[in-house]
């Protein structure tokens, strides 16, 4: 039924009035004082001739002047206007007037504005406040009850009317008063679930944006590292020896190549190709740092790798994270150290830790943390960040006389999955990025030396 056209033009109704009561409120209180005074007041100025016949009980109270029947129902019907504003004062008001009415021995239809005024206040009003008027009209009402019984009227039959009349009052107004308490806390939750929402949507957007940030780092900044580094060198050795020269050439192309596979890859992810989208290499791991060593002593530096322990014992999310590590560490090695430093990487995997220690001899004449003007980079807070997020830590700083020594610390020991909220390698189970040297847009300035040297 509530699809019917009759309901839904009601419903068009209420919503109309409800807002026409929130821009003028005063004028849904005059209504019903208006209300009131046609119902129960015009009646009493105006009474009919008594029906001839008797009844079995009739009351027969006295009557006033009009001049004081005016000030009585004024008395019983004007508070109405502030019931909602002030129910209290309208209610105490009201059964003021109301005692001195029934201790004239007057009965007037305006009596029912005192219901009125206790519905009011049980919608209203304070409940400690509503216990307090109870108590009260429970004795108005016997006292009612006492005066009319000398018209032939039981007192039992007089109080059951009274008493059911208040009750139905008081329970109309807390029913009212419960409902609309619980289409608030409806319309609150349903604004903090959509705020909620709206949270968890714009941090799923900045999470992705950290990623992608990440991940561009690692592509880039390493490729173009070792390109920039290959080419200078190459040009170099153009005149001297062409051979060497041709030999950059092609490792350039090689680096380049893999660069732009690796970007094809994340934007493959990005598009969300569906049955179209690339064909994932596996993640790089533990196992592939020969290669990056290898490649990094293509460009010049002299890499020494060590290794240590099982392995294979760590899972790929661990693996890749070692490998950002170090693929981070070499990188700026060859940045800021340039092609002829010497870098020595030493990975050991034992019951409960995995150990990664990078470290390299410096620029050679000095350090080569002198005289940087750039700035801090993200570099150092990337690796901590991936390190954290297997409760591990990052360890960075100068050795005595040049270079720079860079230490990280996995834990092995079995916990929380890591993938069950984000990915902490920054990517799904078959794509090939990992959370990049970035701590993402909106981040804060990372205000601790940069193990690189400079921004990466």
């Amino acid at each position: 039924m509530s699809g019917h056209p009759l309901f839904a033009r009601l419903a068009r109704i209420g919503q109309r009035l409800r807002q026409g009561d929130r821009d003028r409120p005063w004028a849904l209180d005059a209504a019903v004082v208006a209300l009131a005074f046609l119902l129960f007041c015009l009646p009493d100025l105006f009474p009919g001739h008594v029906e001839a016949g008797g009844r079995e009980h009739r009351i027969v109270l006295a009557r006033l002047p009009l001049p004081q029947t005016l000030a009585l129902q004024a008395g019983l019907v004007l508070p109405l206007l502030w019931r909602r504003r002030r129910p209290t004062a309208a209610f105490a008001t009201i059964m003021a007037v109301f005692v001195l009415q029934w201790s004239l021995d007057v009965g007037l239809r305006a009596d029912a504005a005192l219901l009125v005024a206790l519905y009011s206040l049980a919608l209203h009003g304070r409940l400690r406040h509503l216990a307090w008027s109870c108590a009260a009209m429970a004795v108005a009402v016997a006292l009612v009850a006492v005066a009319v019984s000398g018209a032939g009227l039981p007192v039992g039959d007089a109080l059951f009317f009274l008493f059911s009349a208040a009750t139905a009052a008081v329970a109309l107004g807390i029913a009212v008063r419960v409902r609309r308490a619980q289409l608030a806390g409806l319309r609150e939750r349903a604004a903090r679930l959509e705020i909620e929402r709206d949270q968890r949507s714009r941090l799923a957007t900045a999470t992705e944006r950290a990623r992608v940030a990440r991940e561009m780092h690692d592509i880039v900044g390493h490729n173009l590292s070792v390109i920039v580094t290959l080419a200078d060198g190459g040009a170099y050795a153009a005149q001297a020896n062409p051979e060497r020269g041709r030999e950059a050439l092609l490792l350039i192309g090689d680096t380049s190549r893999q660069a732009l596979g690796e970007l094809r890859r994340m934007l493959g992810v990005l598009r969300d190709q569906g049955d179209q989208a690339a064909e994932y290499t596996p993640q790089p791991g533990i196992a592939d740092l020969d290669g990056l060593c290898a490649r990094i002593r293509a460009a010049g530096p002299q890499v020494v790798y060590t290794a240590a322990g099982a392995l294979d014992r760590p899972d790929r999310g661990v693996q890749l994270m070692a490998y950002r590590i170090v693929q981070e560490a070499l990188t700026n090695a060859l940045k800021h150290a340039g092609p002829e430093t010497r870098a020595h990487v030493t990975l050991t995997v034992d019951a409960e830790r995995l150990r990664i220690r990078v470290e390299d001899t410096g620029r050679p004449g000095g350090p080569r943390w002198h005289g940087r003007t750039d700035g801090y980079g993200h570099g150092l807070a990337g690796m901590r960040e991936r390190a954290a997020l297997y409760g591990g830590t990052v360890t960075a700083g100068p050795v005595p006389g040049a270079g720079w020594t860079v230490e990280a610390v996995l834990d092995l020991t079995p916990g929380p999955d890591p993938t069950s909220g984000a990915d902490p390698t920054g990517a799904g189970p078959t794509a090939d990025p990992g959370p990049g040297a970035g701590p993402g847009p909106g981040a804060g300035p990372d205000l601790t030396p940069d193990p690189t040297g400079g921004p990466t």
